[in-house]
């Protein structure tokens, strides 16, 4: 097809702004259409307000397009895991090696700052408080309603795309016009509810700073992210139904039991507890798998809308923002041939929005329930200590997914599964183990097993 005179993306959350600016830059005209009204003006809720932890593949994106560091103005570096336990007692956990770290940031900070950047480009049109309801395939017509004043507006581009989010309209429009169209989604029995942790009297941070902090309790946990006003966001994450579950906790004095016996270090810090807990709403998890995600050469999903995770690998915005990259390589590849642009971004995508997706409901696994556990925590130790000795031959997954942009997402989940199966047969058949981790006989019996 010729170079598209006109591209329309459904969205103007994180994906949908960024990918405008990569479009703009290549001197595309771009129309971005946004359900909600700006966020710029009415400080409204981004509608997701899990705090985000910004890695290597999203910085490698806004370095891209030179925002990068703006956006580290606003975040916190995060070194580690600050693991509180039940008694009182809290053990440090490092992500990496010394200085690697994740970012903790605003979902709605980064927003506005990529729609303001998007702005500056006099190729770049936001359009708020406009609703999908439907997207022609065939003709390249995509359908909104005015949220204001309820009228029907049709637009005709030359290409769209989808970054509407986990329960995007316009992959909808998609499942229900095309034949074979493979689609999963699934919730976990958890819900997530916000609570906070305020700063200190002069504004200080009363918790570790630059850590993540996660109070796991087997099928339960809550964690604490900084903001820079000193405060931490607290999310806790519970079954829906079940003996410790988000059912149960009914009246404040339930809360307030609960809290006092899973939590106790945290209860202090959190002088609108109750009033938090009670107003603020359990919200659900999902996954979202499905195939294909490009449509009749006019129509492609990314982001959420192409593969919707859970927050727990911290890697939804990032593995979006990889998203953008990748099609803006393919663009030079393919020469602004969008039939092989969105062949490839498909056929490359599909399997990484997969295992990040499968990777990050192992990682809630980890967290609440393994972080706490000394076997698993002498396996990281060990890994950790052989992946320096031999960075050729071992990184840990963490490692491969948070810190290596050039390892893709599928690759990091083959590998970390191999050698979480080699680092089993180790530990089960090196006897005193514990004791003995970092000499060679345990080298050994790991290189025996590469």
């Amino acid at each position: 097809m010729n170079k598209p005179k006109s591209i329309s993306i459904i969205g103007a959350g994180l994906v949908g702004s960024l990918l405008s600016i990569f479009l703009a830059k290549r001197g595309y005209h771009v129309h971005v259409f946004e359900r909600r009204s700006d966020m710029r003006k009415n400080r409204i809720s981004a509608g997701k307000s899990i705090n985000l932890a910004l890695s290597d593949r999203g910085l490698r994106a806004l370095d891209g397009i030179g925002i990068g560091d703006e956006i580290r103005k606003i975040s916190i570096p995060m070194f580690g895991r600050s693991i509180h336990n039940v008694d009182g007692s809290i053990v440090f956990q490092p992500y990496g090696k010394e200085g690697q770290a994740i970012n903790s940031v605003s979902r709605g900070g980064i927003n506005m700052k990529l729609m303001d950047l998007a702005e500056t480009h006099s190729n770049v049109e936001i359009k708020f408080n406009k609703r999908c309801t439907g997207v022609d395939l065939k003709n390249g017509i995509a359908t909104f309603v005015n949220e204001m004043t309820n009228e029907t507006l049709n637009v005709n581009s030359d290409l769209i795309f989808g970054s509407d989010g986990a329960f995007s309209a316009a992959r909808l429009s998609a499942m229900t016009s095309t034949d074979r169209f493979e689609y999963k989604q699934f919730y976990l029995e958890h819900a997530y509810k916000e609570l906070v942790i305020p700063a200190g009297p002069n504004g200080e941070f009363l918790l570790e700073k630059n850590a993540l902090h996660i109070w796991p309790r087997k099928s339960f946990m809550m964690i604490a992210l900084p903001n820079i006003d000193g405060t931490f966001t607290c999310t806790l994450f519970m079954p829906f139904e079940g003996e410790n579950s988000f059912s149960n906790l009914k009246t404040r004095e339930e809360v307030k039991m609960f809290f006092d016996k899973t939590f106790p270090d945290a209860v202090s810090l959190m002088p609108t507890l109750l009033d938090d807990f009670m107003n603020n709403p359990a919200s659900s998890l999902v996954t979202v798998k499905c195939f294909p995600w490009t449509f009749e050469d006019k129509l492609a999903l990314i982001g959420d809308a192409a593969h919707a995770i859970v927050p727990f690998y911290g890697q939804g915005m990032n593995c979006g923002f990889e998203d953008c990259v990748v099609l803006d390589e393919l663009i030079d590849k393919h020469k602004e041939n969008w039939h092989e642009i969105f062949s490839e971004y498909q056929t490359l995508r599909k399997p990484d929005g997969d295992a990040v997706a499968d990777l990050a409901v192992g990682n809630f696994v980890e967290m609440r329930d393994k972080t706490a556990d000394p076997k698993f925590i002498l396996q990281k130790k060990i890994e950790a200590w052989f992946s320096a000795k031999h960075p050729e031959k071992w990184i840990p997954q963490y490692t491969m997914v948070t810190y290596r942009p050039d390892i893709r997402y599928s690759t990091a989940l083959k590998n970390g599964e191999r050698q979480n199966v080699i680092m089993q047969e180790v530990m089960a058949s090196v006897p005193g183990i514990m004791e003995k981790w970092d000499t060679a006989e345990v080298e050994q019996a790991i290189l025996a097993k590469i």
